[in-house]
């Protein structure tokens, strides 16, 4: 099993920076209840910490296929 996480947009990009509204693009959000299970790693992890304001963040556990 390996650890992922289910990241939700809770709040709307309308007003915040272009940085953060291309943030949420790459993290495959845009709409307010869109949510996407991406894997657990420094990158998304940082680019989470950017919009932190504007999503919700939970840990899921994922079994890898074999």
């Amino acid at each position: 099993m390996s650890s992922a996480l289910r990241v939700k947009q809770v709040r709307s990009q309308i007003g915040s920076k272009p940085v953060h509204r291309g943030t949420l693009r790459a993290l495959g959000l845009g709409r307010i209840g869109r949510e996407r299970v991406l894997a657990d790693s420094p990158s998304v992890r940082g680019m989470i910490a950017r919009v932190s304001h504007l999503v919700a963040v939970e840990a899921v556990d994922v079994e890898e296929e074999s």
